[in-house]
């Protein structure tokens, strides 16, 4: 009987352990643009049974070995105008590079697959197994859902703004740039063969997941003992974009402040959100409604914050208090009920002067200290005006924290410790404020004399983008030069064409790309182009001058065919040289020249007619009587 009950606990142990494997691979979390936060395949409501696999898993990391390497990686593109923070993997041997989108709420790393027919076109050519020598399928086993023919995993993740994600598991090489201490490792991922909705329009090929579960980078890089549990995600500020990620443990600042982070609670990364603070007053709000359903989530994917309504019409009216006045104007997008303001100004730096300051309660008692560039974006269609960027969440219940709350913050998941740390700092200058010493390059990525993945060895990473801080200086012109090959040497490159496609991918207007000169010799041409600001700026943005010069030291600009191949020479930026005070006071000097001359020939000539008026003096008629005057003697 002993006998018995052992083998029916055994069984119904690995049923369960077979049933939490499945229900890992088919439920995600990821709501970047929308303000409900569930997904469509939704766990079971029985947190605690699903996650009694999952704790067992979960203990053996506080054993990991605190010296162990980390990956520092840079985030790229911004927020507000892309949706989303991304970060470069690289996938093979060789290594085939793709742009992912950082995002905390999801547990599986996936990019395009070749054979995908299903497929958005993204911002790099599609993952190509048969180019790579160490891919491997990952064979139908009992722990996964298998295809048709049962013969290979499978994944599927469905997404509360109705789009998806499906294709085959496979493992491979997976390396992490030439910044990180990490040597590449074999993981896990997720090879698309179709996609839906926000995910088949995106520019970013792929989801980078760094959620809690099986398959998630993080997960498999701690199980393998390469990486401490932790991980941590730095955005750039308003107007700057990018930033830094590091996966592994770093030394948290003396000033850090931390929020207790509960892992049994949901598969997703919440903290003890408490009390909010407006201006130093505190919002009169039960500290249960930032406790309901989910919590208080993180979610790196989520571009704004989405609260329950008690605390969100809190929240506003409070903010909207201390900015009497300001004038409260109509919102960029018609389609959408935003609350916008202008009379502001521009800079970034003088918004705190305008709008309040909002702290974060934690449970602990810590405080964090939200600016406006963490709650407001800016209105795309009125200068010197921004728009709230906290929206009610619906009828649900949860807090949702996007990536806008945490701009020019540190944030360190440490899941061996269930804590979440936050610090204040500039993100594009992470590793300075951090005092972390340059480290070489390990990890191979694509060769920069190609722009398509080639059966060809590893080889070393190009240099990194050289010390430029965005917001430093003001970037004039950005120019470079290009070797193009053409297959014919009959064909000369369309280079109004090549023009355009550079302006697309940049995001530029097609009047900012130049074509300076060219020479030629048989089939390959050397191009000098230049990008210059728009017609109605002084200098190219700082997010825009960022983008291009870290695609251009990165060698990422991906030809289409038809232009032939093409190799970076070299490339160059120059800061935005300072006008003379002529240059800048020229038509105000101009308008005052001219309504000085038209003042004074006016003047002049009003002049002129009374002078000739008193010259003729009075007029007499012929045969009037005038008054007598006495001869003068001889």
């Amino acid at each position: 009987m002993a006998y018995s009950s052992s083998s029916l606990m055994i069984s119904y142990s690995l049923i369960l352990l077979n049933l939490y494997a499945i229900v890992s691979s088919t439920s995600d979390f990821n709501n970047r643009h929308h303000p409900t936060i569930l997904p469509l395949l939704l766990s079971t409501p029985n947190i605690s049974a699903h996650r009694m696999p999952f704790d067992g898993h979960y203990s053996r990391r506080h054993l990991q070995n605190s010296e162990l390497p980390n990956a520092r990686m840079r985030l790229f593109d911004d927020l507000l105008s892309n949706g989303y923070y991304t970060t470069r993997l690289f996938i093979g041997t060789p290594p085939q590079e793709f742009a992912l989108i950082v995002d905390t709420g999801s547990t599986v790393t996936y990019v395009p697959c070749s054979s995908c027919e299903k497929c958005g076109k993204h911002q790099d050519p599609r993952f190509q197994p048969d180019l790579s020598s160490t891919y491997r399928p990952v064979k139908c086993n009992p722990s996964c859902n298998c295809d048709d023919e049962g013969k290979q995993c499978t994944y599927e993740r469905r997404y509360a703004e109705m789009s998806s994600s499906s294709g085959v598991i496979a493992e491979d090489v997976v390396s992490f740039g030439n910044e990180s201490e990490l040597k590449p490792q074999r993981a896990v991922f997720g090879c698309e063969n179709v996609e839906t909705g926000d995910l088949y329009s995106q520019r970013a090929d792929g989801i980078m997941g760094l959620g809690r579960g099986r398959l998630s980078v993080v997960d498999q890089l701690v199980d393998k003992g390469v990486i401490g549990d932790s991980f941590s995600l730095c955005y750039g500020g308003m107007d700057v974009g990018g930033g830094a990620m590091v996966l592994g443990q770093i030394s948290p600042p003396p000033n850090m402040v931390f929020s207790h982070s509960n892992p049994y609670r949901s598969p997703y990364y919440n903290i003890e959100l408490k009390e909010l603070h407006v201006a130093g007053k505190p919002l009169k709000l039960k500290p249960k409604v930032f406790d309901e359903k989910h919590g208080t989530v993180l979610d790196s994917g989520t571009t704004y914050a989405y609260f329950p309504e008690a605390a969100f019409h809190a929240l506003k009216d409070a903010i909207m208090k201390e900015i009497r006045h300001l004038k409260q104007i109509p919102g960029p997008d018609p389609n959408y009920h935003d609350i916008c303001f202008s009379g502001a100004g521009r800079e970034v730096s003088h918004l705190s002067k305008v709008f309040p300051e909002v702290n974060m309660v934690f449970g602990s008692g810590q405080k964090l200290s939200l600016s406006p560039e963490n709650y407001l974006f800016r209105h795309t269609k009125v200068s010197g005006a921004y728009c709230l960027g906290i929206f009610q969440n619906g009828n649900d219940l949860t807090t949702l924290l996007g990536g806008i709350v945490v701009r020019n913050t540190l944030v360190t998941y440490d899941r061996e410790n269930d804590k979440i740390g936050f610090w204040k700092t500039n993100c594009s200058e992470l590793w300075k404020s951090l005092q972390v010493p340059g480290v070489p390059a390990s990890a191979p990525v694509l060769s920069p004399s190609s722009n398509r993945s080639q059966e060809m060895p590893p080889v070393q990473a190009p240099s990194s983008m050289p010390f430029f801080h965005p917001g430093e200086i003001r970037i004039g012109i950005i120019s470079f030069d290009m070797l193009i090959s053409v297959n014919n040497s009959n064909t000369k490159p369309n280079f109004t064409e090549v023009a355009e496609f550079i302006a697309h991918e940049w995001e530029v207007d097609n009047l900012q790309v130049h074509m300076l000169n060219f020479t030629s010799t048989g089939n390959n041409y050397l191009v000098k182009w230049a990008i210059l600001p728009a017609e109605s700026a002084d200098y190219i943005s700082n997010t825009t001058a960022m983008k291009i010069i870290q695609q251009l030291s990165e060698h990422r600009l991906h030809f289409p065919e038809r232009f032939g191949s093409y190799e970076l020479v070299k490339w160059k930026f120059e800061p935005q040289k300072n006008r003379t005070w002529w240059q800048q006071h020229f038509v105000a000097v101009t308008v005052g020249v001219v309504v000085t001359l038209v003042v004074s020939l006016l003047s002049i000539g009003l002049w002129l007619v009374w002078r000739r008026q008193k010259a003729l003096g009075t007029y007499v008629p012929v045969g009037a009587v005038g008054p007598e005057q006495e001869l003068q003697p001889l």
